[in-house]
């Protein structure tokens, strides 16, 4: 049963996708931590009793996020076909593989035109950092080390945590995950309050991103890129990044492509320095941002078939 709901939730992402007019589950979990942020400000002190504060709203928001998703799933469970049906639905939820790809083409099409201050806007509805400035090649790397780096957060992960712990376990990760989106940034606001969340974050992605290197180098030698230095790159660049799970996915795509990604960018008005990652064989072009979705597509295809056979193979030791 949970094969057949893991594969309807995939196939209705991949067809569905994240309509704007669509209520997302995520915007609920978003609502949740900005009432809850509210409610610690103020409460809290002093700076340093933010911290604690931290694990506060990290805590409220995982467990309700859990605890309502698996009520949902129990008030179904008095018959199979309804309970698969509702937890085939929250799955998709979670999932982000279409959303990656059209949200990555409308840049690749808006660049197509040359027009560069409307890519550059475009690139902000996705990323954290200051497009303002970007020139065409750093609108590329942006565009494909962000889709590199959600094919862990948006696809890989929820899809792990989903074969481990049904619908409510790929709810909580998001809630982990939107969590770290909305408080987890190093400035002088969030660097006690998003403490909490920015570490559980790494750690419910240290095995994800990790699983992205083998699944993205399947997927580059499926889509015939350059499957050996995809493998490669994301072992030897692996520590290349602040986070220690971001490496992995953006060393794999740099690999697999034959291009360079990492470098300087602009968080909030502060300068972010960060090591290169991959070779540059060549220039980053337009055709890219293509090459990227096709990778990330593949890539989530080949989790789900490897996720699958794993599951089966320890349902059959039990």
């Amino acid at each position: 049963m949970k094969i057949a709901i893991m594969f309807i939730g995939y196939i209705a992402d991949i067809i569905v996708g994240d309509p704007y007019s669509f209520p997302h589950p995520v915007r609920f979990i978003g609502k949740l931590i900005s009432s809850t942020e509210k409610f610690i400000r103020k409460r809290a002190k002093s700076e340093e009793s933010l911290k604690m504060w931290g694990f506060f709203l990290w805590a409220v928001t995982v467990s309700v996020t859990f605890m309502v998703t698996f009520a949902v799933c129990k008030i179904f469970s008095f018959n199979n076909y309804l309970y698969s049906i509702v937890s085939a639905f929250i799955i998709y939820t979670t999932l982000s593989t279409k959303c990656l790809r059209d949200e990555a083409k409308k840049i690749y099409r808006v660049l197509e035109t040359g027009d560069i201050e409307k890519s550059r806007k475009q690139l902000s509805y996705i990323v954290g950092r200051d497009t303002s400035q970007l020139d065409k090649k750093e609108i590329i790397r942006a565009t494909v080390e962000t889709v590199a780096e959600n094919t862990v957060d948006g696809i890989i992960a929820p899809m792990f945590y989903g074969f481990l712990f049904g619908a409510p376990g790929a709810m909580a990760y998001k809630a982990i995950n939107t969590l770290d989106s909305m408080v987890g940034y190093k400035n002088d606001k969030y660097m006690n309050l998003g403490f909490f969340s920015a570490k559980i974050d790494d750690i419910a992605n240290f095995i994800p991103a990790r699983i992205s290197a083998i699944v993205m180098t399947i997927a580059a030698f499926v889509c015939r890129f350059d499957a050996v230095s995809c493998i490669k790159t994301a072992i030897r660049d692996r520590k290349n990044h602040k986070s220690p799970n971001c490496a992995y996915p953006e060393g794999a795509a740099a690999g697999a492509l034959g291009v360079q990604l990492g470098g300087t960018n602009i968080y909030f008005g502060k300068a972010v320095y960060k090591p290169t990652i991959g070779e540059r064989k060549r220039e980053l072009e337009n055709m890219d941002i293509v090459r990227m979705n096709r990778l990330m597509y593949m890539s989530s295809a080949v989790s789900l078939v490897i996720f699958t056979i794993v599951y089966i193979c320890i349902c059959a030791v039990l």
